[in-house]
């Protein structure tokens, strides 16, 4: 069994999210033998953001130019690498109410017509059924259902969805809530998000 594990926090050392994700493949590996893990950090290694050429650049026969070539290797390795995956773990950043530009850039390479999706006379319909994503995300404040400002929420809600279209339905969340509020609620989000990361199973 294959997991890719996907950090996409700018705070390094310092973020929950990472923590929270690493944590996740622990788990996972102590209740999975055999599973094999690849890493992908979009801070350290980031993927380009798609521009028009890159849109063009898969009908090109090759893309004439070498920065496009190589960007679209790299592109093309992140969607294999994608589609190889039994389990995705991401680990969340949360700024401005949404994801980080370096995950929706990723996302952008992962969302391929005809490799994960397909639009038919029905409509459209995902071809990445089957995998297990794990979604670990820290906010700084309070955006859970029922809380006054649920609906500036835009990651978990945005990653849901695209997932969702790309056909998968088994999605969990562990997020860690008001991590910005002080220390006390920092410790106590982050301990009980592991608490439940503690309690995740094979399948």
């Amino acid at each position: 069994m294959k997991l890719l594990h996907v950090d996409s926090s700018i705070l390094g050392e310092n973020s929950v999210s990472r923590s929270l994700s690493g944590a996740t493949v622990e788990r996972l590996q102590s209740e999975i033998p055999g599973l094999e893990v690849t890493y992908r950090d979009l801070v350290a290694a980031p993927i380009a953001h798609l521009t028009a050429h890159h849109l063009a650049g898969p009908d090109q026969d090759p893309p004439s130019d070498q920065m496009l070539r190589d960007d679209l290797k790299a592109g093309g390795a992140a969607l294999d690498e994608f589609l190889a995956a039994d389990i995705v773990v991401i680990g969340v950043g949360f700024y401005n109410f949404s994801i980080p530009s370096q995950l929706k850039a990723w996302i952008d390479r992962i969302a391929a017509r005809g490799k994960t999706f397909r639009y038919t006379a029905a409509g459209p319909e995902g071809l990445a059924g089957g995998k297990r994503v794990i979604l670990t995300i820290a906010r700084g404040g309070f955006y859970g259902a029922g809380t006054p400002i649920a609906s500036f929420e835009h990651a978990e809600t945005y990653l849901r969805t695209v997932f969702g279209f790309l056909g998968i339905t088994d999605i969990e969340v562990i997020a860690a809530e008001g991590i910005n509020v002080g220390p006390e609620q920092r410790e106590k989000a982050t301990n009980d998000a592991l608490a439940a990361i503690e309690s995740l199973k094979a399948a």
